[in-house]
């Protein structure tokens, strides 16, 4: 993924800043940290891409995606719409929080389609999470429109959208809250971080505290700060902080290069015989991290996804049978695997989520494969990935392949 290919002297000055004025928490010792304060920085430059009016780093998206529920109102036996494609954190920030997962359909944007959230809603549906993936994003129209009907609140996990817009504006700026993640595996990487955004000022107070133990962050003595709600630690390092700082930065050329590298395979692919591609909602706001294709059916993308194999192309997703990203694959959700018991096995779903029947869902999961697009790729490496995946179909589909 983009962020991974460039570290490079911009991440190490930021480090030793940080590491030399000795201060990696977050917050006070402002004598000794000589004005050095990375994890404000990068907050700053989240804003400035987003256009988001208040951003405040977490220790990694999982947390973001639980801070921007829990700050919005969602709380015990609240029921929330959420889809089974995406990464378990989405499904875990809920359940976490006490409230009730309630799976929808998706559609061929990979996201929740405003289809789904109806038909799912019921009169106790409280909220949807939102999760934009794979660095496009939902209908949002559609579902802005689908949430007003039903008087539902919006709350996007656009853990894998960093830089990605609908008509101009941000995913993750359409409802109450929203976050991103930092992980090692996206456009940006801090190793390990998140960011909770919103445009409401009392939602992001909340949020300010509740990520801290409950601290409000008024005045500069913290054993005094005040403690408007109970909080949990879900504070970020300034050393992770620092190493998002320059990655951030690096957001608009690694963007550029993405889209490029992904057009000119989505021109090679789009001349093979039974490809076709997911939907992207608003191309031009595409952060290009991922080439998502459509086969005719699953069992043609199980026998593409056993050439890739066979041909050693790497870098590449088969979702159906990926054990984190799909809820064919989640067990020990399906069976309640859990430490302690969870207000849902207590409170009872509507759903039985170990007979759960989301055809739709199944049927745009099975025939998806989906390739990380890599910025540093050279035109030449491009054009023979392009042609290796199009060999790659033409086998599965029987028909000869290439040079």
């Amino acid at each position: 993924m983009p962020g991974t290919e460039l570290f490079g002297s911009e991440e190490r000055k930021e480090i030793l800043d940080v590491v030399d004025n000795g201060v990696l928490f977050r917050y006070g010792h402002d004598a000794q940290r000589n004005g050095i304060w990375k994890t404000r920085e990068f907050e700053e430059e989240v804003k400035k891409i987003t256009g988001a009016k208040y951003a405040h780093a977490v220790s990694n998206g999982s947390a973001a995606i639980a801070i921007a529920l829990a700050a919005s109102g969602i709380g015990a036996g609240d029921e929330v719409i959420v889809p089974p494609f995406t990464f378990i954190a989405s499904i875990e920030a809920v359940l976490f929080l006490g409230a009730i997962p309630i799976f929808a359909e998706i559609d061929e944007t990979l996201c929740l389609s405003a289809e789904g959230i109806r038909k799912a809603a019921t009169p106790k549906t409280k909220a949807v999470c939102l999760v934009h993936m794979c660095g496009g994003m939902a209908d949002m129209d559609a579902i802005m429109q689908a949430c007003k009907e039903l008087d539902l609140i919006l709350v996007e996990d656009a853990g894998q959208a960093f830089a990605s817009f609908y008509k101009g504006k941000a995913t993750g700026l359409f409802g109450k809250a929203g976050s991103y993640s930092f992980d090692f595996f996206k456009i940006a990487t801090a190793g390990e971080g998140g960011i909770f955004v919103t445009d409401d000022e009392a939602v992001y107070k909340i949020a300010d505290a509740y990520s801290d133990h409950g601290h409000n962050h008024e005045g500069n003595n913290r054993g005094m700060e005040q403690h408007p709600v109970l909080g949990f630690n879900y504070r970020i390092s300034e050393l992770h902080a620092a190493v998002a700082l320059a990655q951030t930065r690096k957001v608009p050329q690694i963007r550029e290069a993405n889209r490029k590298n992904k057009q000119m395979l989505t021109e090679i692919l789009a001349e093979t015989e039974g490809v076709s591609f997911a939907r992207i909602a608003d191309p031009e706001g595409d952060s290009a991290t991922f080439l998502n294709f459509f086969l005719p059916d699953t069992e043609t993308a199980k026998r593409t996804v056993a050439e890739l194999n066979k041909a050693g192309i790497g870098g590449f997703n088969y979702w159906y049978t990926n054990m984190y990203h799909f809820i064919n694959q989640w067990d020990h959700l399906k069976n309640m695997q859990t430490a302690a018991k969870l207000p849902v096995e207590i409170l009872g779903c509507p759903q039985d989520y170990k007979t759960l029947d989301l055809p739709k869902s199944q049927e745009v999961v099975g025939r998806l494969i989906s390739f990380g697009i890599r910025c540093t790729w050279t035109e030449e490496e491009v054009r023979m990935l392009g042609v290796g995946i199009s060999n790659c179909v033409k086998l599965a589909m029987g028909v000869p392949a290439v040079g």
